[in-house]
């Protein structure tokens, strides 16, 4: 009898221990799963990044041999809107109040972005491959304008680009009456930023009422009566925010006005809310002037000419800056593989 226990003590030591070694091992094997998959991920990250400049490279090393290629025949663009900006008060009907000044100095789409500056824009949305014979099309809208001598300049372009007029301030009162004088605009809404020291008066805060918002809505439709689509100004925070973005685009519904997500900030909520509210949502596909040298405005251009070609339509933002727009000028022969068109003509 003792001996049988004995055995019986023998096995169960024996059968611990294979299990033992067994879930030693299989921690093992984890282990070096785990360890694989860290120094496969850090791997996989590293060489993204690498074919992300490589790509970046080829098109800023094409937008700069199409420069070159016209360089020799194209018009001084560059001293025809200084002109412009010199006369801006000629053939003005009505006369504006704001002094005769050059747009501001560039600072390009930075002041959009805020905590994802230090790595790179937000993610490229999730669209479907293009799956039909239209032409693509291409919305270019121009952010932050807000003065004649823009307007001007813009319009010198002969092209159909959509202004986003910032709302009427003391340095700039007259952008109301300037956008009047358009027969399509946008509004271009100044939202929370997570940190932006320049902020707009009147912006929005992701903490403010239904009936705030409301307020300031209507006080827009008053002094942008034509107004039918908006995008932010900033709003890297205020994007961010599900209840706030319920709020405002209930009642941009309200008021029939479409809302257009600059994507200051990859966490943006738009997307769920609208969708939620059984809205398209419509977003930016390219900031053009992130980077202000013309060659990389440029290469911006041709960016956001492929993904209209791919997927049949594309957004891209720019400012009213002077090598903006002379890059989009030097642009001309290449914008013409697209249908560029206003916003509204785009969905």
């Amino acid at each position: 009898m003792a001996k049988r226990k004995k055995n019986i003590e023998t096995n169960s030591t024996k059968t611990l221990t294979y299990i033992a070694w067994a879930l030693s091992l299989i921690a093992l094997v984890l282990g070096a799963l785990l360890l694989g998959y860290y120094f496969g991920y850090a791997n996989a990250k590293k060489e993204i990044q690498k074919q992300e400049k490589i790509k970046y490279e080829k098109k800023l090393a094409l937008a700069k041999k199409v420069e070159e290629a016209t360089k020799e025949t194209k018009l001084s663009v560059n001293e025809r809107l200084k002109e412009v900006l010199k006369n801006e008060e000629q053939n003005a009907t009505p006369p504006l109040k704001e002094s005769i000044t050059p747009p501001p100095v560039i600072e390009g789409a930075s002041h959009e972005y805020d905590e994802i500056i230090t790595e790179k824009p937000p993610i490229e949305l999730a669209r479907k491959p293009l799956i039909t014979s239209e032409r693509p099309k291409l919305a270019i809208i121009i952010d932050d304008v807000s003065m004649k001598s823009q307007v001007i300049a813009i319009k010198k372009l002969h092209l159909p680009l959509t202004m986003s007029f910032l709302p009427p301030r003391e340095a700039r009162p007259d952008s109301a009456k300037l956008a009047s004088q358009e027969n399509f605009y946008m509004v271009h809404l100044p939202l929370e930023a997570q940190s932006y020291s320049k902020e707009e008066p009147f912006t929005l805060h992701a903490q403010d009422s239904q009936s705030m918002i409301d307020a300031r809505i209507k006080e827009l439709k008053k002094l942008f009566p034509k107004v039918a689509y908006i995008n932010n100004h900033t709003g890297s925070k205020f994007t961010a925010n599900e209840t706030a973005m319920k709020r405002l685009i209930k009642t941009l519904k309200h008021e029939n006005i479409s809302f257009i997500d600059s994507r200051t900030t990859s966490k943006t909520q738009a997307p769920a809310v609208m969708e939620n509210l059984g809205l398209t949502y419509v977003a930016r596909d390219v900031f053009l002037d992130h980077s202000t040298d013309t060659s990389s405005i440029k290469a911006q251009i041709l960016e956001a000419i492929e993904i209209a070609k791919t997927h049949g339509t594309a957004i891209a933002i720019g400012h009213p800056h002077v090598n903006t727009l002379l890059a989009i000028d030097e642009s001309k022969k290449l914008l013409k593989e697209v249908d560029l068109v206003y916003i509204n003509k785009l969905y």
